[in-house]
Order: structure tokens, then sequence, then C-alpha cells
């Protein structure tokens, strides 16, 4: 199984006509970023992280993200609240488990998360297989292991939760435990700035609230439109510095031909 440009691209158009209402509790050093990568999709991004506000909010969004990246007591205790909510209420949410395996309170925290069934799981080789009980974690958010070597713990992690599990690496892997697919896009610039691997977990989030009947297609698009976006980003840039503004212009200008002269999925 794989898509098409024109699949993403619907997706992608599906998105920017919609506007959805993406929540966010998430790490704290990226917040700009993540609120950006959202505006040039055309959503409204909401960074609404506070007990007594998160879990009314949740469901009013159109989608949840929760980011463990800094979590702070507020914000543990915001992100218990609002995947209440938003599970009650129907509302998709993906987990993004930073870091969890090498820092015990976000472990804990994660693991609590789980029970209220993530509609995705975005995280790095590392992350993945520790949240699936395979691994130790990396160090901090740098990994230690590759989206293969990942593969077994993100399709066991998948059937347990019955979501579907995306590994950020030089190649990603998106599963729902029973189909792999793989994108061989992206560019290692994604690395070196602040809130590369974070923004995709906004960015999954946007593309599953406007397609939760077919999760598993929705991230495939998600993570491919991002990873093509950066390449192209990549291509006008001189560092990590003058990528990271280029990237939101890649992605608020992204278009089907584009996708069709660089997408890279099997």
């Amino acid at each position: 199984m794989t898509l098409s440009p024109s699949d993403i691209d619907a997706r992608l158009t599906a998105v920017r006509d919609a506007s959805p209402l993406v929540q966010c509790i998430a790490n704290a050093v990226v917040l700009n970023h993540l609120a950006n990568t959202l505006l040039a999709l055309g959503c409204a991004p909401a960074m609404v992280d506070i007990p007594e506000e998160a879990g009314a909010f949740a469901r009013t969004a159109a989608a949840l993200l929760i980011n463990l990246g800094t979590p702070y007591a507020e914000p543990r205790a915001a992100a218990l609240e609002a995947v209440a909510s938003a599970t009650d209420a129907g509302v998709p949410w993906v987990l993004d488990p930073v870091a969890v395996g090498s820092l015990p309170v976000r472990t804990r925290l994660a693991r609590e998360l789980l029970r209220h069934q993530p509609a995705v799981i975005r995280g790095n080789p590392s992350e993945v297989m520790a949240l699936a009980g395979s691994g130790r974690g990396g160090r901090g958010t740098d990994t230690l292991a590759t989206a293969d070597d990942a593969r077994q713990a993100a399709q066991d992690l998948a059937q347990r939760h019955q979501a579907v599990v995306a590994v950020s690496g030089e190649t990603d892997l998106v599963t729902d435990g029973v189909t792999d697919l793989r994108v061989r896009n992206g560019h290692p610039w994604l690395t070196r700035i602040t809130g590369g691997g974070c923004a995709l977990g906004a960015t999954v989030a946007a593309f599953v609230a406007l397609d939760s009947s077919q999760p598993f297609k929705a991230v495939a698009a998600a993570v491919a439109a991002y990873a093509i976006a950066a390449e192209q980003a990549a291509a006008h840039a001189a560092g990590p510095g003058s990528f990271k503004p280029a990237f939101v212009d890649a992605l608020h200008n992204l278009d089907q031909a584009t996708i069709a002269a660089r997408l890279n999925m099997s």
C-alpha cells in the first residue's frame, strides 16, 4: 500500500480549507514553532495548557497534541484532563513521548496517558521502543536507533493500543500494526532546529482531525508532506538558521507538483 501525490495533496487541501482547531499541550521550548507550523498549514493553533481550561477546551478542538518535552506539574495535570475529555468527546489525539525511557517523570506520565487510547503515537525510534517496553530510551531527545530498529516495537505498540505509530528517522516509518509505509524524504537539518520533530506531531494532529476515519492514510500523508517541505526548504537555505523560516514557507506553499516530483514512499 502507498499513497499517490494526489492523495497527499487532497488531504493537505482539506486541512487548508477546513482550518481545524488544534489544541497543543506541548514543549515550552517549541510552542512558537508549533504555532507557526500549524498556521502555515492554514490551521488554528491553540496552546491551552493549564488545568481547569484544558479539559473543557479539548471537547471543542478538532484534534489534540500532547507533547511531553517539558512536563512541568501544570501541563502534566492539563494533559491528563485534556485526553480524558478528548476521549469522551471523540476528539482524536496524538501522543509525542519526548525523551520517554531515559527520564522517569515523563515515562510514567506517558504510560498513564496511553490508557486513553491515542489515535497516533509519534516519536523517534528510541522513544517508541521505550514506550513499547523494548528499550531504555535515547540520550534525551536524541535517538540511538533507526526506524527499522523500532519496527517491531512500533507494530506491537500500534496493535496494543489500536493506534497508528509514526517513527521518525532518516527514513520515517508509519504503521498500524499490520501495514507499514516508509517515507524516505526529509532533511538532516530537521534535527538541527528546535521543534523539528515536535512540529511533525502538530502536523499529524491537523491531518488526523480531518480524516479520523482513515488515520493511517492521514498520518502517512502528514509525514510525507512535512518531509517533502523540509527537502524543499533545504534547497533554498544556507544552514539550519535560514532553514527554519524556509521550512514554514515551504509547508505553506507545498503543492501537488512538488509532492509528485519529490515523493519517495513505499
